[in-house]
């Protein structure tokens, strides 16, 4: 596990290329084709680069995969790398079919802030069941391509998606994003059905937090948005606690002798098991001894405040972060947080 999760597995490195962002404005200069709308060269071009690169990922093959990156990519792979080691259990043997693609064209001279592309048909309403959003910041003039593939083996669906970059005739590797789309056999219907229960009963911490696992499960990449991502977001909103950090905002954990500002409180899958991440300011975290103590009584805090997280959650992951970003974390299975 890593200290900068996503909600994902999001490649470090990416950041320099795409991030999420968030604007109100169509920038000039943008446009975006689904798979249906391009020609038969193009697409076939973009499916092929797309297998192909997922190959190599499936056997672990990160040397070749580095070979066919952008420069910026391919000057800091670690990242890549680790994301790939990480599953290459669910890789190995797998098969993907192309799920859908996308060809994204930012004309310009210099990179765009704020890029926004519209894919497929949008109703009044907004999105439709045939449309997708991409939202990107910084990112350089060129022609881009998003791929999305289903990996299916004995551990699972997941969701392989890659974000290609036109060099030439070539399609090269700009970013990698590999998501489960399972947890422990069950998919994203299967957590807002019980997101609807622990609601209907009360547990309204539970129930936002498997809202939000129900919408990571079918969210390939953390930039895009659809019909149906979007109806999750407004349920998980909707059912939001106000007690816990959100928007840039700090909740206050007390304890009997000390009070912990929260940072982040969210569900991650560690290893086969759904835990609770929560992450919360901190000055001990070159400190190791005062931090674990730090971390084992946010656990024990936010568990007694909260007994609802035990029906939950199979373990808590307490992670104390300092000014720079640097962090200890500690996880405890929740049947050891008494």
């Amino acid at each position: 596990m890593t200290s900068a999760s996503r909600k994902a597995m999001l490649s470090a490195p990416l950041i320099v290329l795409l991030a999420l962002a968030v604007s109100s404005e169509i920038a000039a200069g943008q446009t975006c084709q689904a798979s249906g709308e391009l020609d038969d060269a193009t697409r076939t071009a973009i499916a092929n680069a797309g297998q192909r690169y997922f190959g190599m990922a499936a056997r672990g093959d990160a040397a070749s995969l580095r070979q066919n990156a952008i420069p910026s990519l391919a000057s800091d792979f670690s990242a890549i790398e680790t994301t790939i080691k990480d599953h290459q259990q669910g890789l190995a043997g797998s098969q993907a079919t192309v799920k859908s693609s996308f060809l994204l064209d930012a004309s310009g001279v210099a990179p765009n802030p704020h890029a926004e592309f519209y894919c497929g048909v949008f109703g009044k309403n907004g999105q439709t069941a045939n449309s997708a959003a991409f939202y990107l910041d910084n990112l350089p003039p060129g022609k881009y391509a998003i791929v999305l593939l289903d990996a299916t083996s004995a551990k699972g669906r997941i969701m392989f998606s890659e974000v290609l970059q036109q060099v030439g005739t070539d399609w090269k590797l700009g970013g990698l994003y590999i998501r489960a789309a399972q947890i422990g056999g069950h998919d994203s219907d299967w957590f807002l059905a019980r997101a609807r229960e622990y609601k209907v009963k009360g547990q309204l911490h539970d129930a936002w937090f498997y809202f939000l696992e129900a919408r990571s499960l079918i969210s390939p990449l953390p930039f895009m948005s659809t019909l149906a991502t979007d109806q999750l977001y407004d349920q998980a909103q909707s059912a939001q606690p106000p007690d816990m950090p959100a928007g840039g905002k700090t909740a206050d954990l007390v304890t009997s002798g000390a009070t912990y500002k929260l940072t982040a409180v969210f569900p991650e899958l560690v290893g086969n098991d759904l835990d609770l991440i929560v992450k919360y300011q901190s000055a001990n975290v070159n400190n190791t001894t005062v931090a674990y103590q730090d971390n084992v009584n946010v656990m024990k805090a936010l568990v007694a405040k909260y007994p609802e997280l035990r029906d939950a959650f199979a373990a808590v992951v307490a992670r104390a972060v300092d000014t720079s970003g640097r962090d200890y974390g500690t996880l405890l299975a929740m049947k050891d947080i008494k």
